[in-house]
């Protein structure tokens, strides 16, 4: 009976352990891509100011070179961009990054900052491009301070409130 005891007492603590560190591992998730997400937006801003890369291949650009962890959606972008030509940029970018939001630990004000970018995509000259290409790198630089101080103010509480949690409960219950 006793050993029964402790084994569902190990099973409550290691699962309530998992719990509060999967929850506080989205935080280091978030800053990990939306480092990415820079880097791959720089990509992007090389392959259209530089390479004069048309959009649709500057897209397919990024997905090759870029960390595959965060460049698939770009791949995504080019796919559902010419699945039907008749959408725009913008709603491209706005339907893949919605459907990944959560895939990739993104919040809401990551998303308005990718999808701020394709409002202006391909819509003016070169000079007001490589602009917003800079304003939008230097909102994701913002962007990622943020996740590190979240992540750093909750990260380790949510795995230490797992297993106290889980504690808890085994005390509670017995």
């Amino acid at each position: 009976m006793y050993l029964l005891k402790i084994l569902g007492s190990l099973i409550i603590i290691i699962s309530c352990s998992l719990i509060g560190y999967i929850y506080g591992n989205t935080f280091s998730k978030r800053v990990k891509n939306l480092i990415y997400l820079r880097n791959c937006i720089q990509l992007l801003e090389t392959e259209i100011m530089y390479s004069s890369s048309p959009i649709p291949e500057a897209l397919e650009n990024v997905f090759k070179k870029g960390n595959k962890e965060i460049s698939f959606i770009f791949k995504e972008i080019k796919e559902h961009l010419l699945s039907d030509r008749s959408r725009g940029i913008d709603e491209s970018f706005q339907v893949i990054c919605n459907k990944y939001k959560t895939h990739l630990n993104f919040t809401f004000e990551d998303i308005e900052v990718i999808t701020s970018l394709s409002k202006n995509l391909g819509k003016s000259d070169r000079l007001h491009q490589q602009k917003f290409f800079k304003l939008v790198i230097t909102q994701l630089e913002g962007q990622q301070i943020d996740a590190e101080e979240k992540k750093k103010k909750n990260e380790k509480m949510y795995k230490s409130l797992g297993l106290l949690s889980g504690i808890a409960l085994v005390i509670l219950l017995i």
